[in-house]
């Protein structure tokens, strides 16, 4: 890999905001709106006029579409046929999905309009977890999308996890992970929960949260551990796919996701939306009225701006690409870097700096992969 520069011919990701949902979880902090099932077509009408006012910040070819939420897949079947018909073509365009809203004719309608991957929020397979997490879906649920997406045609699946929740037990954790294991999706998302300060969700756990705390780390270690000892490459903090020889060499790597993580420009459209074009950074009003309005009027929405320094671009690039399973390379991004630090958490055993033709590589050792973000903090200038 190379150091990325922001790309002057336009962003190859695109991201689609969705922000509908039947419910607002208590751990949520995405943009998201409860029901609204009357102002979907009038969002979509938005999304594509804000897509067309866009369209030269997009790169020639779009590599990869990414529709999230919110649920995606609650909006309306027309009107989301309608905004799939009209994106981009991609190699990767990925849906979000919550389990329950996958009938086999909405599978159909995402297989048919050119969806390649679909992302299906299982959290958890076990009844008292997801109603802490105040989830719709129960584990049937989740089995019952995932064989509808199977039977239309879907051969890239990635299941999310959640682990951290109130009242989880090891062996909760252990049941979790042998349920997503015998489903065998091409891809795993596994989330430590996180609960900001000040939510209800805080408020009505916050004591079992602190007692969760403690035992994060080795449950993190278990979901490493048995996820690789059952055939996933551990490529990313909180993301597995399928090795190549379990997956017939294909790279299972959600593309999207890893053009954020190796620092590439992308275009958010949608209510509160995060797009980083060149050197600048935006973010869209999360207030559906003031997006509807601005849009109807044949305008970009309010959204506030900011210029992203080279700097901080090459910090971002550090401590984001430090993440992946993949060697970093060092040139230009040394004034990201600690020299002292470096040294020092390499002979801890934490970080791996190997001299190739090309150039100095730095990588997070295993060890230090488990303890994630705050090596890195060590590591940066």
């Amino acid at each position: 890999m190379t150091p990325q520069v922001p790309d002057s011919r336009g962003a190859p990701h695109l991201y689609i905001h969705l922000p509908f949902c039947a419910h607002r979880c208590g751990y949520c902090d995405f943009v998201t709106l409860v029901g609204r099932d009357d102002q979907h077509d009038a969002y979509v009408d938005a999304l594509l006029t804000e897509l067309e006012l866009e369209h030269a910040e997009l790169a020639a070819t779009v590599q990869t579409v990414y529709l999230g939420g919110g649920t995606p897949t609650l909006t309306t079947p027309d009107a989301l046929a309608r905004l799939l018909g009209a994106l981009p073509r991609a190699d990767e365009v990925t849906v979000e999905a919550n389990p329950e809203t996958v009938t086999p004719e909405l599978a159909r309608l995402l297989r048919g309009a050119g969806v390649t991957r679909v992302s299906l929020g299982a959290q958890s397979f076990r009844p008292h977890l997801l109603e802490v997490l105040e989830r719709r879906a129960g584990p049937e649920d989740v089995r019952r999308a995932f064989y509808h997406l199977r039977d239309a045609g879907f051969d890239n699946v990635s299941l999310d996890l959640i682990y951290g929740i109130p009242g989880q037990s090891a062996s909760d954790l252990e049941r979790d992970l042998a349920d997503v294991l015998a489903l065998e999706p091409e891809h795993v998302s596994a989330y430590e929960l996180e609960a900001k300060p000040g939510t209800r969700f805080t408020h009505a756990h916050g004591a079992e949260l602190a007692r969760q705390a403690e035992a994060m780390e080795s449950y993190y270690e278990y979901v490493v551990a048995s996820l690789t000892a059952g055939g996933y490459r551990w490529y990313e903090t909180a993301n597995f796919c399928r090795t190549s020889e379990c997956a017939g060499d294909r790279d299972l790597r959600a593309r999207h996701n890893l053009g954020y993580w190796l620092g590439r420009d992308y275009l958010g459209l949608g209510v509160g939306a995060v797009s980083t074009v060149g050197h600048v950074r935006r973010r869209n009003t999360p207030r559906l009225s003031l997006y509807l309005r601005a849009l109807g009027r044949g305008e970009v929405p309010p959204r506030e701006e900011e210029t992203v320094e080279p700097a901080t671009r090459r910090f971002e690039r550090v401590m984001l690409g430090l993440r992946l399973d993949e060697p970093l390379p060092v040139a230009g991004l040394e004034d990201a870097l600690d020299p002292a630090g470096v040294a020092r958490v390499e002979r801890l055993g934490l970080v791996r700096r190997v001299r190739t033709r090309a150039g100095q590589t730095l990588a997070l050792t295993p060890r230090g992969r488990l303890l994630g973000d705050g090596v890195t903090a060590e590591l940066l200038a």
